[in-house]
């Protein structure tokens, strides 16, 4: 496979898995199995969610390497939340935590072969590039 084809799979991976995390921590929180019920302020935990969506869709590199660090916070929930919660919240969380993993991996992938592809001036290693 090259380089192209791989960038590309690894954005519509992470697109993919960034919208799933936002409709899985609305319809959860608001539907699904929502702490209270008729919903919970706790829907509000997509926000962050959806600010890297437009980096993501513009390819910037920035946004991807944060991107990757910020995942492990709504991993970290779905793991804890998946041994705590009962049925169906531990099973929802579950696929939350599947969800984070492949935007880890996406986001991971994505920046190794943009890397790669980099041109070896000091200002590209520093990440100074436009892209």
């Amino acid at each position: 496979m090259n380089k192209a084809n791989q960038i590309e799979m690894t954005r519509w991976l992470a697109l993919g898995s960034l919208a799933g995390l936002i409709v899985l921590g609305l319809a959860w929180e608001v539907w699904l199995a929502p702490i209270r019920p008729g919903g919970s302020l706790l829907a509000l935990k997509v926000l962050p969610l959806v600010i890297p969506l437009a980096g993501i869709w513009k390819r910037r590199m920035y946004t991807y390497r944060w991107v990757s660090l910020m995942v492990w916070l709504y991993f970290t929930e779905g793991a804890v939340r998946a041994w705590s919660d009962r049925a169906p919240g531990n099973y929802l969380a579950m696929l939350e935590v599947l969800l984070c993993l492949l935007l880890f991996v996406a986001c991971a992938q994505h920046v190794r072969v943009r890397f790669k592809n980099l041109p070896s001036s000091p200002a590209a290693v520093a990440g100074n590039t436009p892209s």
